[in-house]
């Protein structure tokens, strides 16, 4: 399993919430990943049982690794202070959830706005392919709350990527 794994099934969990259809090439432009890459991961998907034959998410196998395994795979990394966007507790849709006085963790991104202590994203390109995909953004917000999160923190993150995956896979999921 490598990160830009994850990135891909993200993707694909959220394109599901409007029903859209994906092609590789899809992936490739959106991630800002190579052909080669999304086909690479697409491949190693399949083999975790992520994606079926048929290339459809599996909702409950997405969700136990998500929930359970990926902060032991994928562990956060912090840094110093620097520019670029919101992630974790600190992300603009969750303002009103936690109060913090410390600067925030930020992914960094020269075109950002925001200016905190840099939380490495998973993989590279993350800054730039939510720059166009605010369900992508949240899923992975979440997942960064599990790798850094406090307990009731985690649990919210744990409850809402359950919600997520659930209502943007249903459609085109097999469980």
């Amino acid at each position: 399993m490598k990160p830009q794994d994850i990135l891909v099934i993200l993707k694909i969990v959220s394109k599901s919430i409007i029903d859209a259809k994906w092609s590789q090439r899809d992936l490739a432009n959106e991630l800002n990943l190579s052909l080669g890459e999304v086909n690479g991961c697409l491949k190693r998907l399949q083999k975790s049982g992520f994606l079926s034959a048929e290339f459809k998410p599996v909702k409950y196998a997405i969700k136990e690794f998500l929930i359970y395994g990926f902060k032991y795979c994928f562990p956060a990394e912090m840094g110093q202070p620097t520019r670029g966007i919101k992630t974790a507790h600190a992300a603009e849709f969750l303002d009103k959830e936690f109060v913090y006085q410390d600067l925030p963790p930020v992914w960094p991104d020269s075109e950002g706005k925001d200016k905190g202590y840099e939380f490495k994203p998973i993989y590279k390109t993350i800054p730039f392919a939510i720059k166009s995909d605010q369900q992508l953004y949240r899923l992975l917000v979440y997942l960064d709350i599990l790798r850094s999160g406090r307990v009731r923190e985690i649990n919210l993150a744990k409850e809402r990527l359950k919600i997520e995956i659930d209502q943007n896979v249903e459609k085109n999921s097999d469980e």
